[in-house]
């Protein structure tokens, strides 16, 4: 087990440099998933334009080390996060708590360090836009959500913040629609920069059989909204069909959803295959996973503002089944070695991955040919350029 790092927190001696050149990034938590690694693009790229970048989040966990190693700083700052919890009668008074301390913090975060800029990474953390307002600093809003199955208040309630932003940014057309469908103004205002999506070092042709069995590989959140309990079904109508295959689980749930893993576990001993499908935990580094897998599924239920999982497995050449649906269509879109099914349908699902074993030469050719497409349609490099130009921009226009 890791020594827990200690971070210094906001309203304490936080350290400052040379007045001028910071931009404060807000962003609502310190894993290694979706927008998290987002984020390490977006600091990488304004670091290497020159700016002192300085990441505020509420708590500490494995994305501050990889912060750290590409120039940034990172301070402790508490800040509410929206979660369904916050947003009922019996969270309202955490809120509430929370909502106050953050605005202690922030603002004398903002005092200290006196930031060109306030680039908030999400529209979970709706506090910090509103700090930025009140102290007359240029905003930045990165839109990574798209709710568009949401209630209709709650995705006006998440898009409140980016009004106050001077520039908003979004990953993908689906994110920029549901933004208008609250406020069309938004929509028209909104930029589109795809994510920047590094590949890994090494690829490799996935393996020229899968006669001794498919290997499906499942990475992200253990969560119902993920769709796990999805695949985990799918591998069993394939075992229905004398389809052989395994399934590996790469994630961990959100803490206090424990219990969704023990779902999990439970369906696959009551399916009889608990010899095929293991759970790995979360892990910084997933290339090594990813290629020893034959074909990764992405079978979220409901609404993916992107897909960043689906680009990795093309960047890495393995086939992708993911729902069709939302951003997840935009990810996918044009990759040959890539296969769309209605979202919650396992047996469509196992359809899709009995399809990729029976023509196993031709999808191993084709998820070849995607991996360098994809590098080039999400290029870090690129992506970096861009993010610290519109930062630039916005200041010039200021």
């Amino acid at each position: 087990m890791r020594p827990r790092r200690r971070l210094r927190q906001a309203s304490a001696t936080a350290p400052t440099r040379a007045a001028g050149r910071t931009v404060l990034m807000a962003h609502p938590s310190a894993d290694l998933y979706g927008s998290d690694r987002v984020l390490l693009e977006s600091a990488s790229g304004l670091v290497a334009a020159g700016w002192d970048v300085v990441v505020a989040i509420p708590t500490a966990g494995p994305l501050v080390e990889q912060l750290e190693a590409r120039g940034a700083r990172v301070v402790l700052c508490a800040s509410p996060v929206l979660r369904k919890s916050l947003l009922s009668p019996r969270g309202l008074g955490s809120l509430v708590r929370q909502t106050a301390r953050g605005l202690r913090e922030g603002n004398r975060l903002i005092t200290r360090l006196r930031p060109r800029v306030v680039y908030v990474n999400t529209v979970t953390i709706p506090l910090w836009p509103v700090i930025a307002r009140l102290r007359r600093v240029p905003l930045l809003s990165h839109v990574h959500e798209a709710e568009a199955s949401a209630p209709g208040w709650l995705r006006t309630v998440l898009a409140l913040p980016a009004l106050l932003a001077d520039v908003v940014i979004a990953n993908s057309d689906f994110s920029i629609g549901v933004l208008a469908r609250s406020f069309p103004r938004l929509g028209r205002r909104a930029q589109l920069i795809l994510n920047g999506v590094p590949g890994p070092a090494d690829r490799t042709m996935a393996r020229e059989t899968v006669d001794d069995g498919l290997r499906v590989l499942y990475v992200g959140r253990l969560s119902p909204r993920k769709g796990v309990d999805v695949a985990v079904s799918a591998l069993g109508h394939l075992d229905e069909q004398g389809v052989t295959a395994s399934l590996d689980l790469l994630g961990a749930p959100f803490p206090g959803y424990e219990w969704y893993q023990a779902e999990l576990e439970d369906q696959v001993r009551g399916l009889g295959i608990s010899d095929r499908v293991r759970f790995h935990g979360f892990k910084d580094v997933v290339w090594d996973v990813i290629h020893d897998a034959d074909v990764v599924v992405v079978p979220s239920r409901v609404d993916e503002p992107f897909g960043n999982t689906a680009v990795e497995a093309v960047l890495c050449a393995r086939p992708v089944v993911a729902s069709a649906t939302s951003g997840l269509l935009e990810a996918t879109a044009g990759y040959g070695s890539a296969q769309t099914v209605p979202a919650g349908d396992a047996r469509e699902l196992a359809a899709a991955l009995d399809r990729v074993a029976t023509d196993w030469a031709s999808k191993r050719v084709d998820a070849w040919a995607d991996a360098g497409q994809a590098e080039a349609r999400h290029a870090p490099e690129v992506y970096r350029r861009r993010v610290a130009a519109v930062v630039a921009e916005m200041l010039t226009g200021a």
